[in-house]
């Protein structure tokens, strides 16, 4: 069985976005376990009238949320009764659960991951690694995406190995093609961090490296796996995102300009819809905080029922697979091969 904790506050559309889609994933999913945390009175009330298995679904009491706006540390110290560090703190004291999944404050996530979960073994900072899709129908991570500033080159051949065997065992990408997120394709482009990193990365038996990409290329399907700094990385996403966004604007107010564009558009409606679905991150599941003892998703502060479920999918194939022992074994086998920075 593979048993999960649900944080069902914290989010835009909590509870009911979190109640919603843990009943899915359990009428999935036969061998998935839930525990919900938040609310207990506004919990139940979203799951009065609904049919589910009571024997794999379970509520813990937590009177307390963390806003996003609280300072992660002092908020993680004084609401021990929130939603999120009840969560953490079970996951914590009990080796029979796998994973956390959270909608809520990301600063105090990686904070109470870091802190209470804890690190694999030999993984300086665990790493964010959201997922975006590609122009031939594919995903890409990029990792890191926002939880570590300042890295060092043996923390980017960290964040290589870790993204590596998530999109192995999450997505069965066999081999992931690892790109270093650089200025230039060149191998001599960059600062001297990316220019040290590169030829370490090169000679990983554990990383199939394919060479510096250029931010241009994100979304090209070239790649499945965008390694880098956390501050270039969550640059990098919103950038694209942002571009993509108001390209879409655009889009929408140029066919509302003219009577002929309005009439073309309706007939090109199903692959207008089917771009949608493309463009929509609430399709692609949460972003994983990669190198913690124990699977931590985070999903989007929106998310809404089916993004919810893809989260539990996620901390799910990654349990069944044991990427949290492949990936610890990989990072051991790393260590050995660099001296301590």
């Amino acid at each position: 069985m593979i048993k999960l904790i649900l944080d069902c506050f914290g989010g835009d559309n909590s509870p009911n976005a979190h109640v919603k889609g843990a009943l899915l994933a359990l009428e999935e999913l036969d061998d998935l376990d839930l525990t919900l945390t938040g609310d207990e009175a506004a919990i139940m009330k979203e799951l009065e009238g609904k049919k589910y298995d009571a024997a794999r679904l379970h509520v813990i009491h937590a009177p307390e949320v963390i806003g996003c706006d609280e300072t992660p540390t002092l908020a993680i110290k004084q609401k021990k009764e929130s939603s999120l560090m009840k969560a953490i703190e079970l996951i914590r004291a009990d080796d029979g659960y796998h994973g956390v999944i959270t909608t809520g404050s990301t600063g105090a996530l990686v904070a109470a991951a870091t802190l209470r979960i804890g690190r694999i073994r030999g993984v300086k900072r665990p790493a964010f690694c959201p997922l975006l899709p590609t122009m031939n129908g594919g995903i890409v991570g990029v990792c890191d995406s926002g939880a570590n500033v300042d890295v060092s080159v043996r923390m980017l051949c960290e964040f290589a190995i870790m993204g590596t065997m998530y999109l192995k065992c999450a997505y069965g990408i066999e081999n992931p093609r690892a790109a270093l997120l650089n200025i230039g394709e060149e191998e001599g482009k960059g600062d001297e961090l990316r220019k040290s990193a590169y030829p370490v990365l090169k000679g990983m038996e554990s990383v199939n490296f394919a060479g510096n990409m250029e931010s241009r290329d994100l979304l090209s399907g070239k790649y499945d796996l965008v390694v880098c700094d956390g501050f270039s990385g969550n640059v990098l996403i919103k950038s694209t995102e942002g571009a993509c966004l108001e390209m879409l604007k655009k889009l929408k107010k140029d066919i509302y300009s003219r009577t002929i564009n309005k009439i073309g558009a309706l007939l090109m409606k199903k692959m207008f819809d089917e771009e949608k679905r493309f463009m929509d991150y609430r399709n692609y599941g949460g972003s994983v905080l990669l190198g913690c003892r124990k699977i931590v998703v985070k999903g989007h502060g929106s998310s809404n029922d089916i993004s919810v479920l893809r989260c539990v999918e996620q901390a799910y194939r990654m349990q069944k697979s044991g990427m949290i022992k492949l990936t610890a074994d990989a990072v051991e086998a790393f260590a050995g091969t660099v001296p301590e920075e």
